[in-house]
């Protein structure tokens, strides 16, 4: 008991100074675990002091620390901390850290999915903090209210007795890790929603309409942090989800390749058959593969690159941070798997064998001639018939530069595109250039 006292003591202590001194908290290994665990939200900078760029934003962060530090003195709502990630390589490792800076949201001390990636001046940076403190439940008056929800949407609702309770308090804690992935609505000690919860608190998944699903109740335990965010983040993040300018640099800080549906804004048939194919074929391949799907007229560029225009969508295409290859007809994409051996192509590296050396044509139907012997006896032999005389087998179909250079030739697949939308290295310095 006497211990857990003086840890506490010392705590404060240490983050008395802290403030004193001002600017950001200065985070090692001895002291991130408990910062991180007794604050409600930390922002941390992960810096370089050889990065000119970390040099930049070092006085702007510190500014902010102090203007968050007076805004919200409140003891463990918000903490501006920073790792030098030269020092602590450990730490910025841990985090998966190889660009500098590099902003990353902690949460009740788990990670969030998405970096900080908005100007970095002390205005935009209070924005920011502001929002994260702002509750991210609606909640519901009337049953009525929950036949106003965005059908678009997905949600995870809860019905609870208490607003103190636990199992609300965890609720609060899982809506704002996922705030960024999810809608989250919420009765609270409601007598119009007694038979949503007959017997206790009840949480389930409201899936957007057309996706052919129906409502999911949460079986395990609401108090248990892990399984609870384990679940609603499956239900969140989907398995196809649609790419804009907004989250290109988020989507290819990832990592993983593109398989991007290319649609009309108003087409929505395909995305859902997209989003079924997906599901069904390639559940295994989460890891492997980002599924994508993406508005035609805000990616002209990706589909020029393909020789293609928004008269040819929609269309499925695998963008690999190094070359562009066409799913070749996307009515078949429900065919013997063959999006799953797409991707699998991809992979095993068969996409880029088969541009260099295309796989032969069919071979055509022979065809019976009858012509007449020397005699004036018919004869019957086996004819194929000709090929135009100007194909060239050894040049493929999906060749974009042919499409946008005709009469050149290309020695490779289409360069990617959305490599381009990779983070700015106006921004930030990569550690894999040193």
């Amino acid at each position: 008991m006497w211990t857990n006292q003086l840890r506490s003591s010392l705590f404060l202590v240490f983050f008395y100074l802290t403030y004193v001194n001002g600017g950001a908290i200065q985070l090692t290994s001895s002291n991130i675990d408990s910062v991180l665990s007794s604050h409600d939200v930390v922002l941390v900078n992960f810096y370089a002091n050889w990065c000119r760029f970390s040099q930049m934003l070092d006085p702007i962060y510190n500014e902010l620390a102090d203007k968050v530090a007076k805004e919200f003195p409140q003891h463990g709502l918000i903490a501006i901390g920073k790792v030098d990630s030269d020092a602590d390589n450990a730490i910025a490792a841990k985090y998966h850290v190889n660009k500098y800076p590099t902003l990353k949201l902690i949460r009740h001390g788990l990670l969030t999915k998405r970096e900080y990636r908005g100007a970095r001046q002390v205005d935009a940076f209070m924005d920011f903090i502001r929002k994260q403190i702002v509750t991210e439940i609606t909640k519901l008056s009337t049953p009525s209210d929950l036949f106003t929800l965005d059908t678009k949407k997905r949600y995870i609702v809860g019905h609870f007795d208490d607003e103190n309770s636990d199992n609300y308090k965890m609720f609060m804690k899982i809506a704002g890790l996922l705030r960024d992935e999810c809608h989250f609505v919420a009765s609270v000690n409601k007598d119009d929603f007694k038979n949503e919860r007959p017997l206790t608190d009840v949480i389930y998944y409201r899936p957007p309409q057309g996706l052919n699903e129906k409502d999911m109740y949460y079986m395990g335990g609401i108090n248990e942090q892990e399984a609870l965010l384990t679940w609603s983040r499956e239900k969140c993040i989907p398995l196809v989800r649609e790419i804009t300018f907004a989250n290109a640099e988020e989507l290819t800080d990832e990592g993983l390749p593109f398989l991007i549906l290319f649609h009309k804004s108003d087409d929505h048939e395909s995305v859902v058959a997209f989003e079924r194919e997906v599901a069904k074929q390639l559940m295994n391949e989460r890891t492997n593969i980002n599924c994508l799907h993406a508005d035609g007229a805000q990616f002209l560029h990706p589909l020029q690159h393909l020789g293609k225009s928004m008269n040819d969508l929609p269309l499925i295409a695998i963008d690999s941070f190094k070359h562009m290859f066409l799913f070749p007809d996307i009515n078949e994409m429900s065919k013997d798997g063959k999006l799953l051996q797409f991707v699998k192509d991809l992979h095993s590296e068969k996409l880029h064998r088969d541009f260099h050396n295309p796989p032969p044509a069919t071979q055509p139907t022979t065809t019976t001639t009858v012509s007449p012997n020397a005699d004036g006896s018919e004869s019957k032999s086996k004819h194929i018939p000709k090929t135009s005389s100007t194909a060239n087998v050894d040049q493929p179909a999906n060749n974009a530069k042919q499409f946008l250079n005709p009469g050149s030739h290309s020695s490779a697949p289409p360069e990617s595109v959305f490599i381009h939308l990779s983070p700015n290295r106006q921004r930030y310095s990569f550690r894999d250039e040193l």
